[in-house]
């Protein structure tokens, strides 16, 4: 299964291994059992710290748990992780093997303190960019702490399990039998889940911090080209943001950031984490910002609340907050979100393997996800608003050749249907001839463009009826001393390497500003 490139690497990632871990496998007479063995064989055959016992001893098969020898440390995999997933395998294999973990500190004593039983059960997809994150940071949780027990299920290779539970969208986790979150988790958010008392305290730690000369909300493209820049002058930096990453966690693949001719969302947030890691910058991760008090003279401190309840201070505050998927805000998308209405047709796409499914949004991002959609399910419903599409010509001529696609323009979706569990049509209008239509499908895919995080600035700096902040060519707000950046500003073209330009130019004419302020005002703030 795997060439001698990666077998090659496997074998330098498993010289880490401190403790000899055993490769327990469940299988039966399938191709993917097979599968799943000739992988563990190679894998052991690299490294005289692994053994594979076969055990057949799950329900579910092919199915293999990554074991400590004469421990109950140990994490499951259900089905064969390989593409995205592959990462995680290894990961696995090394922490279970008793190589550290790059967590804090404080968050390793925070996960081995939780008291009570845990069994998670966590469904993946292979294309899902999204599920790593939560497939690593349950297996981690369970390394650490014995009674945390995780199970990572290959959806596709469990199509009637994830049916019968309804799983429609990737990553899902249940809890003891029970629906626990969606989407896209680290250890940190799971644990604030767990730990109802982290939130609090977690508060009153970022209420007790010293005023910031910066303050970088959002920690997006924007927001960390703005903490470096401000960082790299010496000046006391934070970031506090809901998730490290933003909308580019999100990103399948990026083609046109300068320099680096192809790489993924979460690869480039990784790397943009690092980056920001390098200098003396406060990441206050997993905040989200609900409202802003500019100062009351030019010179004073700024405030930003959080949800959590803390407050911040700061004598020039940068916006980056970035925006979010736009809704189509017809009666039944709420209600079915996760049940058949869904955002990421990477992620998502394999749960619809065989079935009906619309595309909402006629634009790069829909064709797009149309094309690869039409590899994977029976039929493809493109719904696009105006008269024509509006992708790049060689999308259109792509989609236009694929057979089990069709095309209608000049259409509005007026509702999505279900039977109270999923999704079972969409109705839309024929803008034409004002008629409605019903499209009996199984899946909608939501593909219409962003909306800036702004709402909760409501009334305190200027916004275009867009409600994107409106800036000037130096990213200055409506407000002295406050700036803005990126995809939340009235900046066109919406663009990763546009954002981190901005972001930079941003925190550059914060520091301008501060040096500027007269030395009475400054020493009184």
């Amino acid at each position: 299964m795997l060439d001698q490139n990666l077998k090659t690497q496997l074998k330098g990632y498993l010289a880490n291994i401190r403790q000899p871990i055993e490769l327990v496998a469940s299988a039966n007479d399938s191709a993917k059992s097979r599968e799943m063995l000739e992988l563990l064989g190679e894998i052991a055959a690299l490294s005289d710290q692994v053994s594979v016992v076969r055990a057949d001893d799950d329900q579910r098969r092919p199915s293999f748990l990554i074991r400590r020898v004469g421990t109950d440390i140990g994490v499951r995999f259900a089905g064969v992780p390989m593409g995205h997933e592959f990462t995680s395998l290894v990961l696995a294999l090394l922490q279970v093997g008793g190589h550290p973990s790059k967590l804090s500190q404080e968050v390793i004593a925070q996960v081995q303190a939780l008291d009570g039983d845990y069994q998670f059960e966590s469904y993946f997809s292979l294309t899902c960019q999204n599920c790593p994150d939560v497939v690593q940071a349950l297996n981690l949780m369970s390394v650490l702490n014995p009674r945390i027990r995780h199970v990572a299920i290959e959806g596709g290779a469990f199509q009637d399990e994830v049916e019968a539970r309804q799983i429609m969208s990737v990553p899902a986790i249940f809890l003891n039998g029970q629906p626990f979150a969606q989407g896209r988790m680290d250890v940190e958010q799971i644990l604030a889940k767990l730990d109802t008392g982290a939130v609090a305290r977690t508060a009153e730690k970022i209420s007790a911090k010293e005023p910031f000369e910066v303050l970088v909300v959002g920690g997006g493209p924007a927001g960390a080209a703005a903490a470096i820049y401000a960082a790299r002058k010496g000046i006391r930096t934070g970031i506090a943001t809901e998730r490290f990453g933003g909308q580019v966690l999100d990103t399948m693949s990026i083609e046109n950031f300068i320099s680096v001719p192809h790489t993924e969302g979460p690869k480039l947030v990784a790397q943009l984490e690092q980056h920001v890691g390098d200098y003396d910058v406060d990441v206050m991760n997993l905040q989200k910002a609900a409202k802003l008090v500019p100062a009351t003279q030019e010179g004073g401190l700024h405030e930003v609340t959080l949800e959590s309840g803390a407050t911040l201070k700061a004598r020039t505050v940068i916006l980056s907050t970035g925006a979010r998927w736009r809704q189509m805000n017809v009666p039944g998308e709420d209600a079915y979100r996760n049940k058949g209405v869904t955002y990421c047709p990477h992620c998502d796409g394999p749960l619809f393997k065989g079935k009906r499914v619309a595309v909402i949004g006629g634009g790069n991002s829909g064709v797009e996800a149309a094309i690869d959609l039409a590899g994977i399910v029976a039929h493809v419903t493109l719904i696009e608003f105006d008269r024509d599409l509006r992708a790049d010509a060689v999308l259109q001529r792509k989609l236009a050749s694929l057979p089990n696609v069709k095309v209608i323009t000049s259409a509005l979706t007026t509702e999505v249907k279900g039977d109270g569990s999923k999704v079972t049509s969409l109705t839309y209008k024929d803008r034409n001839h004002d008629t409605l239509h019903e499209i009996e499908l199984e899946g909608i895919f939501v593909q219409i463009g962003l909306v800036p995080n702004t709402e909760w600035l409501k009334d305190t700096v200027a916004l275009s009826n867009r409600g994107e902040i409106e800036i000037d060519h130096r990213g200055e707000t409506s407000r002295p001393g406050i700036f803005a950046a990126g995809d939340c500003t009235t900046v066109p073209y919406k663009q990763i390497v546009i954002a981190m330009g901005e972001g930079s130019k941003a925190s550059l004419s914060a520091f301008d500003y501060l040096i500027r302020l007269p030395a009475d005002l400054a020493e009184a703030a």
